[in-house]
């Protein structure tokens, strides 16, 4: 160990020691670590495991924030730390002018006409969970629903990145990617304390191969694709064909990676935990799920010949906002000022984290009636239109808002519509789990659920 290297672990101890409990509290979810102001105030500035933080929860100051001083803010180094191992430098970690690049040459892949013509993939993708669950036997008892939601929602964004042509294995592929998720809040606790990179922590050496597994299994899909003349219409074909439209360079080979990754972890992680929290919400509400089926039987299901169905599945589209906003599966996005921002009557410094806790935006008692309440008549088109547009956002706001954010509801409503009328869910347990944050909002233990075949 160097002697700068034993100073860093001293001082990480040191913090340790000081708040334990905001330690461990962190390390199992970030979420509780927040101070209760969060949910009652615009404007919170506090100590976080050692550092400054200031908690943004006010639309107006939100949108100064994201928006009108957007190139006034900068990854923060905890994120990065957490992600960048099997991520990279994609879309998700990438700041300044190498995300500008990226980003003008992703978009025109993620443009509503271009989404729509993947809903045939993703329905294909749905009636095979479907059938997978018709074919249980009699009895079986409860699944985990966030893992059926992940298999789902990883056969979906594959058959719409890859076009389902194989040369990966799934399951060995998931579990990476569980594997890696899982010890992320230990990187990201360790930044914050100023620990040294290479201190172990729990996960550490399993996350580590993970990463070095997804990256490969990336690299081998565009090897492949490349060697049968690259190209295609899915989502991978796109993203080798696409030419930055200021420069018209090609993304770089390890870019092509990082971004291959990023698509297919934050799209499958998220569409997926959006449902895992949503059927368990219809369980409790079978009013809500009631409304949702015959909205269902009104419109039809065959998306495959005709994806415009899914405008027609208004009622449905509310529910899934409604579920997004109690637990919005990336509830909290983290800057770091580089220079001085004012907002309102404060004055952020440069170098200060700042944090948007989605998560309390979306439950914060100034700006919700009945705030932890399920309630997806909130969405119906005339209210919604009338609420401040920063305070929902779980697809982030400003420059950097989800790329994904059409395909991602595209894929909700389409397995919605496919599962439900086939099954009803009923939980394996009485109570909603915790939801702890790991790098996304996730429901501890698990889902387990018992489906039971609808009549007819």
């Amino acid at each position: 160990m160097t002697v700068d290297g034993a100073a860093s672990l001293r001082t990480v101890l040191s913090e340790a020691g000081r708040a334990p409990g905001v330690l461990w509290t962190m390390l199992r979810s970030m979420v509780d670590a927040w101070p209760d102001e969060v949910y009652t105030r615009t404007l919170v500035e506090t100590r976080l495991l050692g550092q400054r933080t200031a908690f943004v929860v006010d639309p107006t100051l939100i949108r100064t924030l994201l928006v009108d001083e957007a190139n006034g803010l900068e990854r923060e180094a905890f994120v990065t730390r957490a992600l960048a191992p099997a991520l990279g430098c994609g879309l998700l970690t990438a700041d300044g002018g190498s995300w500008r690049a990226q980003r003008r040459t992703a978009a025109p892949m993620f443009r509503p006409e271009r989404v729509r013509d993947f809903v045939p993939a993703m329905a294909a993708a749905a009636q095979a969970t479907r059938s997978r669950w018709l074919a249980r036997p009699a009895g079986a008892g409860a699944f985990d629903v966030s893992t059926e939601m992940m298999r789902t929602a990883l056969d979906i964004i594959l058959a719409t990145m890859t076009s389902g042509e194989g040369g990966l294995d799934e399951t060995r592929f998931g579990a990476a990617m569980e594997d890696y998720l899982g010890q992320t809040n230990w990187k990201m606790a360790y930044v914050m304390f100023g620990a040294p990179a290479w201190l172990p922590h729990p996960g550490a050496r399993r996350g580590a191969a993970a990463a070095r597994e997804l990256r490969a299994a990336a690299a081998a899909l565009i090897a492949a694709r490349r060697a049968r003349g690259g190209g295609g219409s899915d989502l991978l074909g796109l993203l080798l064909n696409a030419r930055d439209p200021v420069t018209e360079a090609p993304m770089a080979e390890a870019l092509l990676v990082d971004n291959l990754l990023t698509f297919v972890a934050a799209g499958h992680e998220t569409v997926a935990l959006a449902l895992t929290w949503l059927f368990r919400l219809l369980a409790d509400h079978p009013a809500v799920e009631r409304r949702i089926l015959d909205e269902i039987a009104r419109v039809g299901t065959d998306f495959s010949g005709d994806s415009g169905r899914l405008d027609a599945l208004v009622y449905t589209r509310q529910v899934v906002m409604e579920g997004m906003r109690l637990y919005p599966p990336a509830p909290l996005i983290v800057r770091r000022t580089t220079r001085d921002i004012r907002l309102g009557d404060a004055v952020i410094p440069a170098g200060r984290s700042v944090h948007v806790p989605i998560y309390a935006l979306h439950r914060h008692r100034l700006l919700w009636d009945r705030p932890d309440a399920f309630d997806p008549d909130r969405f119906a088109p005339s209210v919604h239109a009338a609420r401040d547009r920063y305070a929902y956002l779980p697809f982030g706001a400003g420059p950097r808002v989800c790329i994904g954010m059409g395909l991602a509801l595209q894929e909700c409503l389409v397995i919605l519509a496919t599962l439900l009328p086939a099954f009803r869910l009923s939980p394996a347990r009485a109570g909603m789990p915790e939801a702890r944050f790991r790098v996304t909002l996730r429901p501890h233990g698990g889902m387990p659920m018992v489906p039971t075949r609808r009549a007819g």
